[in-house]
Protein backbone atom coordinates (compact mmCIF):
# COMPACT_ATOMS: atom_id res chain seq x y z
CA UNK A 1 0.00 0.00 0.00
CA UNK A 2 2.80 2.08 1.22
CA UNK A 3 4.47 1.52 -2.16
CA UNK A 4 1.69 2.36 -4.19
CA UNK A 5 0.76 5.85 -2.66
CA UNK A 6 4.37 6.94 -2.95
CA UNK A 7 4.31 5.91 -7.02
CA UNK A 8 0.84 7.83 -7.28
CA UNK A 9 1.62 10.95 -6.11
CA UNK A 10 3.89 12.26 -8.79
CA UNK A 11 2.05 11.27 -11.12
CA UNK A 12 -0.96 13.16 -9.64
CA UNK A 13 1.91 16.21 -8.87
CA UNK A 14 2.70 15.81 -12.87
CA UNK A 15 -1.35 15.91 -13.46
CA UNK A 16 -1.54 19.12 -11.07
CA UNK A 17 1.45 21.17 -13.23
CA UNK A 18 -0.20 20.27 -16.58
CA UNK A 19 -3.58 21.53 -15.62
CA UNK A 20 -2.05 25.27 -14.62
CA UNK A 21 -0.22 25.57 -17.82
CA UNK A 22 -1.08 25.91 -21.61
CA UNK A 23 1.73 24.36 -24.50
CA UNK A 24 2.43 25.75 -27.36
CA UNK A 25 4.74 23.89 -29.86
CA UNK A 26 7.38 26.17 -31.88
CA UNK A 27 8.29 24.25 -35.05
CA UNK A 28 10.72 26.09 -37.29
CA UNK A 29 14.13 26.38 -39.52
CA UNK A 30 16.61 26.64 -36.65
CA UNK A 31 19.09 24.99 -38.75
CA UNK A 32 19.49 24.58 -42.84
CA UNK A 33 18.94 27.25 -45.06
CA UNK A 34 15.98 28.67 -43.34
CA UNK A 35 17.44 29.01 -40.00
CA UNK A 36 17.92 33.10 -40.60
CA UNK A 37 14.04 32.74 -40.91
CA UNK A 38 13.35 30.05 -38.28
CA UNK A 39 15.65 31.59 -36.04
CA UNK A 40 13.75 35.34 -36.14
CA UNK A 41 10.75 33.64 -36.23
CA UNK A 42 11.66 31.71 -32.95
CA UNK A 43 12.75 34.44 -30.79
CA UNK A 44 10.04 36.70 -31.71
CA UNK A 45 7.84 33.64 -30.75
CA UNK A 46 9.88 33.72 -27.52
CA UNK A 47 9.67 37.08 -26.96
CA UNK A 48 5.50 37.16 -27.22
CA UNK A 49 5.65 34.24 -24.69
CA UNK A 50 7.56 36.49 -21.80
CA UNK A 51 4.89 38.90 -22.46
CA UNK A 52 1.60 36.66 -22.54
CA UNK A 53 3.23 34.88 -19.41
CA UNK A 54 3.60 38.35 -17.70
CA UNK A 55 -0.13 39.44 -18.66
CA UNK A 56 -1.73 36.17 -16.76
CA UNK A 57 -0.70 34.13 -19.55
CA UNK A 58 -3.45 32.15 -21.54
CA UNK A 59 -6.90 31.24 -19.87
CA UNK A 60 -5.30 32.03 -16.59
CA UNK A 61 -2.33 29.57 -17.40
CA UNK A 62 1.65 30.19 -17.48
CA UNK A 63 2.31 29.57 -21.14
CA UNK A 64 4.54 26.94 -21.82
CA UNK A 65 6.60 26.57 -25.60
CA UNK A 66 8.74 23.82 -26.32
CA UNK A 67 11.24 24.27 -29.64
CA UNK A 68 11.37 21.60 -32.35
CA UNK A 69 14.14 21.99 -35.08
CA UNK A 70 13.10 21.09 -38.88
CA UNK A 71 16.66 21.47 -40.10
CA UNK A 72 14.71 22.88 -43.05
CA UNK A 73 13.09 19.56 -43.98
CA UNK A 74 9.91 18.66 -44.94
CA UNK A 75 9.84 15.32 -44.08
CA UNK A 76 11.29 16.50 -40.34
CA UNK A 77 9.04 19.26 -39.70
CA UNK A 78 6.01 16.51 -40.51
CA UNK A 79 7.70 13.88 -37.76
CA UNK A 80 8.20 17.03 -35.02
CA UNK A 81 4.16 18.52 -35.56
CA UNK A 82 3.68 15.00 -34.50
CA UNK A 83 5.93 14.94 -31.69
CA UNK A 84 4.83 18.35 -30.36
CA UNK A 85 1.01 17.08 -30.46
CA UNK A 86 1.63 13.72 -29.05
CA UNK A 87 3.59 15.48 -26.06
CA UNK A 88 0.54 17.87 -25.21
CA UNK A 89 0.75 21.07 -27.26
CA UNK A 90 -2.29 22.77 -28.52
CA UNK A 91 -1.43 24.77 -30.56
CA UNK A 92 1.52 24.96 -33.54
CA UNK A 93 3.65 28.29 -33.79
CA UNK A 94 5.36 27.46 -37.20
CA UNK A 95 6.83 26.63 -39.99
CA UNK A 96 7.94 29.84 -41.74
CA UNK A 97 9.02 27.51 -45.35
CA UNK A 98 5.72 26.92 -47.87
CA UNK A 99 7.74 23.61 -48.59
CA UNK A 100 7.58 22.41 -44.70
CA UNK A 101 3.76 23.42 -44.11
CA UNK A 102 2.22 21.85 -46.58
CA UNK A 103 3.49 18.80 -45.80
CA UNK A 104 2.82 19.41 -41.50
CA UNK A 105 -0.24 21.02 -41.60
CA UNK A 106 -2.06 18.10 -42.87
CA UNK A 107 -1.19 16.49 -39.21
CA UNK A 108 -2.08 19.00 -37.18
CA UNK A 109 -5.11 19.13 -39.14
CA UNK A 110 -5.64 15.35 -38.67
CA UNK A 111 -5.31 16.29 -34.90
CA UNK A 112 -7.91 19.35 -35.03
CA UNK A 113 -5.04 21.46 -33.48
CA UNK A 114 -4.49 25.43 -34.44
CA UNK A 115 -1.46 25.98 -36.48
CA UNK A 116 0.00 29.89 -37.04
CA UNK A 117 2.53 29.71 -40.03
CA UNK A 118 4.70 32.18 -41.61
CA UNK A 119 4.24 30.65 -44.63
CA UNK A 120 3.55 32.81 -48.02
CA UNK A 121 2.65 30.17 -51.12
CA UNK A 122 -0.85 30.87 -51.82
CA UNK A 123 -1.41 26.68 -51.84
CA UNK A 124 -1.58 26.88 -47.84
CA UNK A 125 -4.64 28.55 -47.82
CA UNK A 126 -5.93 26.55 -50.99
CA UNK A 127 -5.79 23.12 -49.55
CA UNK A 128 -8.95 23.64 -47.21
CA UNK A 129 -7.31 23.04 -43.73
CA UNK A 130 -9.62 25.47 -41.60
CA UNK A 131 -7.06 25.05 -38.60
CA UNK A 132 -3.98 26.77 -40.76
CA UNK A 133 -3.48 30.63 -40.58
CA UNK A 134 -1.13 32.99 -41.59
CA UNK A 135 1.12 35.51 -39.64
CA UNK A 136 1.36 37.49 -43.08
CA UNK A 137 -0.36 37.83 -46.32
CA UNK A 138 0.02 35.19 -49.27
CA UNK A 139 1.89 36.21 -52.46
CA UNK A 140 -1.49 35.89 -53.81
CA UNK A 141 -2.25 38.99 -51.51
CA UNK A 142 1.35 40.92 -51.18
CA UNK A 143 2.83 39.97 -55.13
CA UNK A 144 -0.29 42.05 -56.30
CA UNK A 145 0.21 44.95 -53.78
CA UNK A 146 3.33 45.50 -56.07
CA UNK A 147 1.51 46.50 -59.24
CA UNK A 148 0.74 50.18 -58.75
CA UNK A 149 4.23 50.63 -58.18
CA UNK A 150 5.67 48.83 -61.27
CA UNK A 151 2.98 50.44 -63.50
CA UNK A 152 2.25 54.01 -62.13
CA UNK A 153 5.65 54.24 -60.20
CA UNK A 154 8.17 52.62 -62.38
CA UNK A 155 5.93 53.44 -65.37
CA UNK A 156 7.24 49.74 -66.79
CA UNK A 157 7.08 48.18 -70.28
CA UNK A 158 8.89 45.13 -69.44
CA UNK A 159 9.90 43.14 -66.47
CA UNK A 160 12.54 40.57 -66.03
CA UNK A 161 11.67 38.12 -63.01
CA UNK A 162 14.40 36.39 -60.85
CA UNK A 163 12.82 33.69 -58.74
CA UNK A 164 13.93 30.43 -56.71
CA UNK A 165 12.48 27.39 -57.56
CA UNK A 166 10.98 26.25 -54.53
CA UNK A 167 7.28 26.30 -53.05
CA UNK A 168 7.82 29.50 -52.04
CA UNK A 169 9.40 30.82 -55.25
CA UNK A 170 7.05 29.02 -58.03
CA UNK A 171 4.38 30.63 -55.66
CA UNK A 172 5.20 34.54 -55.90
CA UNK A 173 6.53 33.88 -59.32
CA UNK A 174 3.26 32.72 -60.63
CA UNK A 175 1.34 35.43 -58.75
CA UNK A 176 3.99 38.09 -60.07
CA UNK A 177 3.45 37.13 -63.94
CA UNK A 178 -0.41 36.60 -63.87
CA UNK A 179 -0.55 40.31 -62.20
CA UNK A 180 1.84 41.68 -65.04
CA UNK A 181 -0.28 40.50 -67.93
CA UNK A 182 -3.34 42.09 -66.36
CA UNK A 183 -1.21 45.02 -66.15
CA UNK A 184 -0.61 45.54 -69.58
CA UNK A 185 3.38 44.72 -68.93
CA UNK A 186 5.62 42.46 -70.85
CA UNK A 187 7.74 39.98 -68.73
CA UNK A 188 10.80 39.37 -70.72
CA UNK A 189 12.62 37.23 -69.24
CA UNK A 190 12.10 34.64 -66.90
CA UNK A 191 15.05 33.32 -64.27
CA UNK A 192 14.60 30.58 -62.16
CA UNK A 193 17.51 29.13 -59.51
CA UNK A 194 18.09 26.35 -57.26
CA UNK A 195 17.69 26.80 -53.49
CA UNK A 196 21.07 27.33 -51.91
CA UNK A 197 22.30 28.24 -55.32
CA UNK A 198 26.08 29.96 -55.11
CA UNK A 199 26.55 31.48 -58.15
CA UNK A 200 24.13 34.10 -60.00
CA UNK A 201 26.64 35.44 -62.84
CA UNK A 202 25.01 33.24 -65.88
CA UNK A 203 21.50 34.32 -64.22
CA UNK A 204 22.30 38.21 -63.94
CA UNK A 205 24.27 38.16 -67.23
CA UNK A 206 20.85 37.19 -68.82
CA UNK A 207 19.00 39.79 -67.14
CA UNK A 208 21.22 42.56 -68.31
CA UNK A 209 21.44 41.01 -71.51
CA UNK A 210 17.40 41.20 -72.13
CA UNK A 211 17.64 45.15 -70.56
CA UNK A 212 14.00 45.33 -69.06
CA UNK A 213 13.08 48.45 -67.23
CA UNK A 214 12.69 46.76 -63.69
CA UNK A 215 13.83 42.93 -62.63
CA UNK A 216 11.24 41.32 -59.61
CA UNK A 217 13.47 39.77 -57.40
CA UNK A 218 11.68 36.28 -55.45
CA UNK A 219 13.90 34.40 -53.46
CA UNK A 220 14.86 33.23 -50.33
CA UNK A 221 16.82 35.08 -47.42
CA UNK A 222 20.52 34.02 -48.71
CA UNK A 223 20.12 33.68 -52.46
CA UNK A 224 18.45 37.24 -52.15
CA UNK A 225 22.19 38.37 -50.85
CA UNK A 226 24.18 36.25 -53.22
CA UNK A 227 21.86 38.09 -55.95
CA UNK A 228 22.38 41.41 -54.94
CA UNK A 229 25.61 40.81 -54.88
CA UNK A 230 26.34 39.86 -58.13
CA UNK A 231 23.74 42.38 -59.57
CA UNK A 232 26.34 45.07 -58.49
CA UNK A 233 29.54 43.40 -59.31
CA UNK A 234 27.59 42.87 -62.75
CA UNK A 235 26.36 46.55 -63.09
CA UNK A 236 23.09 45.42 -63.24
CA UNK A 237 21.34 48.81 -63.96
CA UNK A 238 17.28 48.80 -63.84
CA UNK A 239 15.81 48.31 -60.21
CA UNK A 240 15.28 45.45 -58.66
CA UNK A 241 12.05 45.44 -56.80
CA UNK A 242 10.84 42.47 -54.31
CA UNK A 243 8.50 41.01 -51.76
CA UNK A 244 8.98 40.15 -48.24
CA UNK A 245 12.86 39.20 -47.91
CA UNK A 246 14.65 40.87 -50.29
CA UNK A 247 15.27 44.12 -48.06
CA UNK A 248 15.33 42.18 -44.95
CA UNK A 249 17.83 42.64 -41.93
CA UNK A 250 19.48 39.31 -42.77
CA UNK A 251 19.85 39.97 -46.64
CA UNK A 252 20.70 43.35 -45.82
CA UNK A 253 23.68 42.14 -43.47
CA UNK A 254 24.79 39.17 -46.11
CA UNK A 255 25.10 41.52 -48.89
CA UNK A 256 26.12 44.75 -47.36
CA UNK A 257 26.86 47.84 -49.92
CA UNK A 258 24.97 45.73 -52.48
CA UNK A 259 21.53 45.54 -51.14
CA UNK A 260 21.79 49.67 -51.60
CA UNK A 261 18.48 50.63 -53.56
CA UNK A 262 16.72 47.29 -53.25
CA UNK A 263 13.05 47.69 -53.01
CA UNK A 264 10.45 45.13 -51.42
CA UNK A 265 6.92 45.41 -50.32
CA UNK A 266 6.82 44.03 -47.00
CA UNK A 267 3.91 42.50 -45.13
CA UNK A 268 5.24 43.95 -41.94
CA UNK A 269 8.56 45.49 -41.34
CA UNK A 270 10.05 46.39 -37.80
CA UNK A 271 11.32 49.94 -39.51
CA UNK A 272 7.69 51.30 -39.61
CA UNK A 273 8.20 52.97 -36.06
CA UNK A 274 5.59 55.22 -36.87
CA UNK A 275 3.40 52.17 -35.45
CA UNK A 276 3.49 52.67 -32.10
CA UNK A 277 3.13 48.80 -31.56
CA UNK A 278 5.58 48.05 -33.98
CA UNK A 279 7.96 50.61 -32.46
CA UNK A 280 7.49 49.03 -28.87
CA UNK A 281 8.09 45.36 -30.28
CA UNK A 282 11.54 46.38 -32.00
CA UNK A 283 12.84 48.27 -28.74
CA UNK A 284 12.03 45.55 -26.57
CA UNK A 285 13.25 42.81 -28.79
CA UNK A 286 16.19 44.73 -30.00
CA UNK A 287 16.91 44.91 -26.22
CA UNK A 288 16.18 41.15 -24.97
CA UNK A 289 18.23 39.88 -28.32
CA UNK A 290 20.87 42.62 -29.03
CA UNK A 291 19.88 42.36 -32.30
CA UNK A 292 17.09 44.20 -34.65
CA UNK A 293 14.53 42.13 -35.52
CA UNK A 294 13.31 41.10 -39.00
CA UNK A 295 10.11 40.64 -40.51
CA UNK A 296 9.81 36.93 -39.33
CA UNK A 297 10.62 38.05 -35.78
CA UNK A 298 7.37 40.05 -36.36
CA UNK A 299 5.33 37.11 -37.62
CA UNK A 300 6.32 34.57 -34.57
CA UNK A 301 5.20 37.24 -32.30
CA UNK A 302 2.17 37.53 -34.21
CA UNK A 303 1.51 33.93 -34.10
CA UNK A 304 1.85 33.56 -30.20
CA UNK A 305 -0.56 36.82 -29.75
CA UNK A 306 -3.07 35.33 -31.54
CA UNK A 307 -3.43 32.43 -30.15
CA UNK A 308 -3.54 33.59 -26.93
CA UNK A 309 -6.34 36.53 -28.09
CA UNK A 310 -8.40 33.70 -29.65
CA UNK A 311 -8.04 30.98 -27.05
CA UNK A 312 -9.19 33.38 -24.32
CA UNK A 313 -12.08 34.74 -26.70
CA UNK A 314 -12.97 30.72 -26.81
CA UNK A 315 -12.54 29.84 -23.48
CA UNK A 316 -10.82 26.76 -24.12
CA UNK A 317 -8.22 25.28 -25.45
CA UNK A 318 -10.42 23.46 -28.55
CA UNK A 319 -9.42 23.47 -31.67
CA UNK A 320 -12.57 23.03 -33.47
CA UNK A 321 -13.98 25.74 -31.71
CA UNK A 322 -10.72 27.76 -32.32
CA UNK A 323 -11.32 27.24 -36.16
CA UNK A 324 -14.93 27.98 -35.75
CA UNK A 325 -13.67 31.26 -34.10
CA UNK A 326 -11.38 32.05 -36.93
CA UNK A 327 -13.07 32.02 -39.55
CA UNK A 328 -13.72 35.63 -40.73
CA UNK A 329 -12.13 37.14 -37.32
CA UNK A 330 -10.91 40.72 -37.38
CA UNK A 331 -8.26 42.16 -34.17
CA UNK A 332 -8.27 45.69 -34.02
CA UNK A 333 -5.04 47.33 -32.15
CA UNK A 334 -7.56 49.53 -30.38
CA UNK A 335 -8.79 46.26 -28.60
CA UNK A 336 -5.76 43.84 -29.11
CA UNK A 337 -2.67 46.13 -29.05
CA UNK A 338 -0.42 43.05 -29.12
CA UNK A 339 -1.54 42.65 -33.10
CA UNK A 340 0.28 45.47 -33.81
CA UNK A 341 -1.58 45.85 -37.49
CA UNK A 342 -5.82 45.58 -37.63
CA UNK A 343 -6.05 42.24 -38.73
CA UNK A 344 -8.19 39.81 -40.61
CA UNK A 345 -8.31 36.98 -41.20
CA UNK A 346 -10.51 35.05 -44.15
CA UNK A 347 -12.55 31.95 -44.10
CA UNK A 348 -9.61 30.35 -45.48
CA UNK A 349 -6.97 31.40 -42.69
CA UNK A 350 -6.06 34.07 -45.04
CA UNK A 351 -4.38 37.48 -43.18
CA UNK A 352 -5.71 41.00 -44.87
CA UNK A 353 -3.69 44.16 -42.92
CA UNK A 354 -2.13 47.30 -44.29
CA UNK A 355 1.31 46.95 -45.61
CA UNK A 356 4.16 48.77 -46.62
CA UNK A 357 6.34 49.88 -49.43
CA UNK A 358 10.49 49.85 -48.49
CA UNK A 359 14.13 50.62 -49.68
CA UNK A 360 17.47 50.04 -48.16
CA UNK A 361 18.77 53.56 -47.84
CA UNK A 362 22.00 53.58 -45.84
CA UNK A 363 22.15 50.38 -45.25
CA UNK A 364 18.77 49.90 -43.73
CA UNK A 365 15.65 48.84 -44.81
CA UNK A 366 13.46 52.33 -44.67
CA UNK A 367 9.87 53.18 -45.37
CA UNK A 368 8.96 54.96 -48.23
CA UNK A 369 4.90 53.85 -48.72
CA UNK A 370 1.96 52.55 -46.99
CA UNK A 371 -0.48 50.05 -48.64
CA UNK A 372 -3.60 49.41 -47.74
CA UNK A 373 -5.05 46.15 -46.55
CA UNK A 374 -6.53 44.02 -49.69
Amino acid sequence: MLLAALIALPVGSVSAQTANTVKLGMVGELSGAGAPSGTNWRDGARLAVTEVNAAGGILGKKVEMPEYDTQTDPQVSRALVQKAIDEGVVAIIGTVYSGSTLVNMLVAKQNSIPQFVGSEAPTIVERGNPFVYRTSSGAQKGVPALTPYFKDTLKAKKVGVAWVNNEFGRGGRNVFIAEMKKAGIDVIIDVPSEQAQTDYAADVAKLKSANPDAVFVYMNQEESARFLIEAKKQTLPMPLVGEVTLTEAKVIELAGPAAEGAIAHVGVTATATEVPGIAAFAKSFEETFKRKPTHDAIKGYVGVWSTKYVMDMVGKTDGEAFSKKMKGLCLKVADHPKILLDTCWDDRGEMSRPSFMVQVKGGSPVVIGAVPAN
